[in-house]
């Protein structure tokens, strides 16, 4: 009976040794990897949700996202992912309006991320590249951002001020 208990807490230690498991970015920043567990092995979150983005154009653009709202989710983003449904992509969401800061460190797709404020409004899209350790801080102070493959913003028409509706709440709240 003891073999059982003994092989899980092996298997939970070796999970929690395991590179890019643990432990947050040296500058202080978000990093995020984007693909699906198909290609990488890598366990996507439970909690996944739709954000809309209502265009200026009146257009509405959808985007199926995990959604990552503690900071082990935030820590690890999308890292060890080599590929992005689509139509997919991950919403990361903070306790408040605050200046926030991502980089692409081992992440080897192309992305794009906007910083959205606490009532939903773009400030700020940017392109990030592969791999790339530099920082790409947000505009003005965001609550929330969205990342999803480079282009996607651009190719449908989402631009700053646009306004999306985000289907969570305040962490902790």
């Amino acid at each position: 009976m003891r073999t059982p208990i003994f092989i899980t807490m092996l298997l939970l230690v070796a999970l929690l040794l395991a590179p890019g498991c643990g432990g947050g970015s040296e500058k202080g920043e978000t990093s995020s990897e984007e693909a699906s567990p198909e290609t990488t092995g890598v366990a996507v979150p439970d909690e996944t949700a739709t954000v809309g983005i209502n265009t200026a154009r009146g257009e509405r653009v959808e985007v199926q996202v995990e959604i990552a709202d503690e900071e082990a989710e935030q820590q690890r983003g999308l890292m060890e992912r080599t590929a992005l449904a689509e139509e997919a992509g991950m919403l990361f969401v903070f306790r408040g309006e605050r200046p926030l800061s991502f980089w692409m460190k081992d992440t080897p797709i192309p992305l794009s991320i906007a910083y959205i404020d606490g009532d939903g409004g773009i400030v700020d899209i940017q392109d990030m590249q592969p791999l790339d350790e530099s920082s790409h801080p947000s505009a003005a102070p965001a609550q929330y951002a969205l990342e999803v493959n480079q282009g996607f913003f651009e190719e449908r028409g989402v631009q700053v001020g646009d306004e999306a509706d985000l289907p969570v709440s305040t962490p902790g709240a």
